[in-house]
């Protein structure tokens, strides 16, 4: 009997799968890491959402556990943390490769939108077009966020301990500024002792919906399997991972300082990123403070208020919302050209500045993910990291409603009573505009269930249509 040509072909595929162990073609996981970086919108709350609404929901690769377990040890870390599951669920399901292409195009369209922008805000003094974008978008990209953290909390928030962590979480970041890392730790210190009392009440019950049925996840499936062998930690692969990441994150600052000296704009950008790396507990909004005072009054890189322009090229553009540092950094070598051409320094400032932010959260995750991985049946960490997913959502809800005012109101103050800090709207610098997007962004997403890019789409049309219309 003649076999068909096509048969060898199909047979390396079944034995490459069957290898892999869980049977997911690199080939269509490359197409999903690239449709999450088209669509990763939102900040971290519609980033993690989107992941889960194709990884876990649509593909069935990843279970509702598994999935929640990786996001809350990447909520630990310091960087983007919609990011850095992206690169963890990549190395679970293709090893290294699998980690950078995750990682890699999870970032790619973000920065070349933003150097686009960039170079635009430094080159040309008329605006008026991507402003009137910048408009539409910011409603829709609310509307986005708050459709994300209702998905998130309805998943994480089982039940009426859950719900006191998220709010108690609210309370003590929007209204008396305690650090995100207290917070953390302190809903992981109840959610330990809280296990070891009512270990039920801490244990993570889904809500249906999706491919998600236990362990019958691909990877899950793999695991019990004995496959994926790459995710049993060693002290000699941890020890190469430092090595290398450690190399790769510094070695361009030592070749910039011995060639242009330590004094030199991409030397000072290079170290106060790498510095802000390893700083940026609790997501973009706990360190622009901080990168906005030094760049501005510090540094002298950018101008009073340019900060806020570049969070909204941020904002409304895939990506990590941390990416607005590749702005800061265009915008100071730009400035600063010496021995290049202005627009020359600020690409190069700007490949720079992405590099030192991003390639540490590469090194966390392949440090520090077998480990993890190895602890995930650990009740005592479940039940801490539990704990830990019900207060990001308070944290998360904080940065809704920060943003919220700040898309709605043209002011709002900050007011300091009895230890607490309030933001206080000025009722009457409310944009009717904005807010009729915002509403119209939130119907679209939860009455009428138009997707994400659609909406998005659709709002930055109606703000251009009002702002030449005025």
């Amino acid at each position: 009997m003649t076999t068909p040509a096509s048969t060898p072909d199909q047979k390396t595929l079944t034995a490459k799968n069957a290898k892999q162990g869980h049977g997911i073609p690199f080939a269509e996981a490359l197409q999903v890491w690239l449709k999450i970086a088209l669509l990763s919108f939102g900040g971290p709350a519609g980033q993690i959402a989107v992941m889960h609404r194709i990884l876990v929901d649509e593909k069935g690769w990843v279970s509702e556990n598994r999935f929640l377990h990786a996001l809350n040890y990447c909520m630990l870390l310091p960087g983007p943390e919609a990011q850095q599951l992206a690169i963890y669920i990549g190395w679970l399901l293709h090893r290294t490769l699998g980690g950078l292409v995750a990682g890699i195009l999870f970032v790619l369209p973000g920065f070349i939108a933003i150097l686009a922008l960039s170079i635009l805000y430094a080159g040309f003094q008329d605006l008026a077009f991507v402003q009137a974008l910048f408009f539409g978008l910011k409603p829709a990209v609310l509307a986005v966020v708050i459709y994300a953290v209702h998905r998130i909390a309805g998943r994480a928030l089982t039940n009426g301990v859950m719900i006191a962590i998220a709010a108690a979480a609210f309370v003590a970041i929007f209204f008396f500024d305690i650090p995100f890392p207290l917070i953390i730790l302190s809903a992981a210190l109840i959610g330990f002792m809280g296990g070891r009392i009512q270990p039920g009440l801490f244990a993570f019950r889904g809500h249906g919906g999706g491919k998600d049925k236990g362990d019958k996840a691909a990877l899950d499936a793999a695991v019990a399997g004995g496959a994926l062998d790459h995710t049993h930690p060693s002290l000699g692969r941890a020890i190469r991972i430092a090595l290398i990441g450690l190399g790769l994150w510094f070695a361009p600052l030592l070749a910039l300082a011995a060639f242009l000296g330590g004094a030199h704009i991409y030397v000072q950008e290079g170290l106060f990123f790498s510095k802000m790396a390893v700083v940026t507990f609790g997501g973009a909004y706990a360190v622009l403070a901080y990168v906005a005072q030094e760049a501005v009054n510090y540094y002298g890189w950018l101008n009073p208020g340019e900060m806020l322009d570049g969070l909204g090229m941020a904002e409304t553009t895939p990506g990590p919302l941390i990416q607005v540092v590749q702005f800061v950094g265009f915008m100071g070598a730009y400035r600063n050209p010496e021995p290049f051409d202005p627009l020359l320094s600020g690409i190069l400032a700007s490949v720079l500045t992405t590099w030192v932010t991003f390639v540490p959260c590469f090194l966390w995750i392949f440090l520090g993910a077998p480990y993890i991985e190895r602890l995930r049946e650990n009740r005592a960490l479940t039940t801490a990291l539990s704990g830990i997913t019900a207060a990001v959502v308070g944290v998360i809800l904080n940065l809704a409603v920060w943003f919220a005012l700040n898309v709605i109101f043209g002011q709002v103050d900050e007011v300091h009573r009895a230890g607490a800090r309030l933001y206080v709207p000025v009722w009457n610098t409310v944009d009717p505009a904005s807010l009729a997007l915002a509403v119209g962004a939130l119907l679209a997403l939860f009455w009428f269930r138009i997707g994400m890019i659609p909406t998005l789409a659709g709002s930055a049309a109606l703000g251009v249509v009002y702002h030449l219309a005025l």
